[in-house]
């Protein structure tokens, strides 16, 4: 059987930060690693081209377009469509699988190469206007449009969690083919940290007697990262470090003063991966206190399975934050925008902290079950050659969901 050739285009890939970037740069891995040929057609942060070829065979190539900044959210980008309509040419892939939100994927629909191919989208969150710009709705219906053609096109919809895909408006006419295979991680991109590095993570946490929450994420209004600084100021036993950098970073700041907490909670901007890997493996638990369902699923709460730590987060309705979290099993939930709920849920757990370490070997038992990239990786393949006609059946049916 010939080598089956997947085209993925994505918003970015790492080493830029983001979740739906290190998800997309582990499931390439993962596939390469199973014989299937892949390549990434993503966008440059910067105003330059990249190809990167490893030199393992099968590993996948990463073209990247360059981007003169972004415009609602977007990346400018435009030679993509000619990136795009040349890829598809000199790949010549079987099947291409498109990873959303991102607008440059729309370019598919005005490359008859392209639309010649089997489409996968891979649903990642629907496009969520962000409180206080209800000017983005009105721009919304007009990238609607674009959308329904591309959900209209597809063999398939990846969705990554039972409630998203309960709630989502966009793909409430799309039901008969979607499908829910959640987010992975490859516990090899995130190994255990060398002694100094770990050494070096302690000594921003100072003493063993704080209660020691990590939060990791872009300073956005979603994330809600102020009101973990609110809750934080209600109990006095928390040091909080908090990674990311943002448009909230100033507004962050000036809480953080305003509550005379400098000393407990940190706004550490950017770290590097092993730096990153070393305080997610000294933490006492993570912390993840979004909004708003532009937090659609929440790649860091499994990067902290990994590691065998519980997460306290938000139950925001229709994310699929609460479904990844099991209450008191792998971790707490609390309503979202609640420094109160927060602030008394750090308490319980400070009182309680023997529960840590039992609740975070929950966490990496339901991390190997479910969010193994290998798991995901076997499913992607058996969805492609469902639809490529290589296999009888996916290993679902639509609409299906695996725990």
């Amino acid at each position: 059987m010939a080598t089956m050739r997947v085209l993925h285009v994505g918003k970015y890939y790492p080493p830029y930060p983001g979740g739906m970037e290190r998800f997309l740069g582990d499931l390439l891995g993962a596939l390469a690693g199973r014989g299937l040929a892949g390549l990434a057609l993503v966008h440059h942060h910067q105003a330059r081209w990249d190809r990167h070829q490893p030199p393992q065979p099968h590993a996948p190539m990463v073209i990247r377009v360059p981007s003169y900044g972004q415009c609602f959210y977007t990346p400018i980008s435009p030679l993509f469509p000619l990136a795009f309509k040349k890829v598809v040419a000199d790949f010549n892939p079987d099947l291409i699988h498109m990873h959303l939100p991102n607008p440059s994927a729309f370019w598919a629909l005005t490359i008859p190469e392209a639309r010649r191919r089997p489409w996968v989208i891979h649903w990642h969150s629907d496009v969520v206007a962000p409180q206080g710009q209800p000017w983005m709705e009105g721009l919304y219906r007009v990238y609607r449009l674009a959308e329904k053609k591309l959900l209209a096109k597809a063999c398939a919809v990846v969705v990554t969690s039972p409630p998203y895909l309960k709630t989502s408006k966009p793909l409430a006419t799309w039901q008969s083919k979607t499908c829910v295979i959640p987010l992975g991680v490859d516990p090899a991109r995130l190994p255990w940290p060398e002694a100094p590095v770990r050494n070096e993570a302690r000594s921003l946490w100072g003493s063993e007697a704080f209660l020691r929450v990590l939060a990791v994420g872009r300073l956005s209004p979603y994330k809600g990262f102020q009101h973990l600084i609110a809750a934080a100021a209600r109990v006095p036993f928390l040091r909080v470090l908090i990674v990311g950098a943002g448009p909230q970073a100033a507004l962050l700041r000036s809480f953080i003063q305003r509550w005379k907490l400098a000393d407990r909670v940190h706004l550490l901007g950017y770290r590097s991966d092993i730096q990153m890997q070393a305080l997610m493996a000294t933490c006492d638990l993570l912390c993840l206190p979004s909004t708003q369902r532009t937090e659609a699923f929440g790649l860091v709460l499994l990067e902290a399975m990994r590691y065998e730590k519980p997460a306290l987060a938000t139950s925001i309705p229709g994310s699929g934050v609460s479904w990844v979290v099991h209450h008191h099993e792998t971790g707490w939930l609390v309503p979202p925008g609640d420094p109160e709920a927060l602030a008394e849920t750090l308490r319980g757990i400070g009182l309680q902290r023997t529960r840590l370490h039992a609740m975070g070997r929950k966490a990496r038992e339901r991390f190997d079950v479910a969010f193994h990239i290998d798991k995901v990786a076997d499913r992607i393949l058996s969805l492609y050659g469902a639809i490529l006609g290589q296999l009888p059946n996916f290993v679902d049916s639509p609409g299906s969901v695996k725990p």
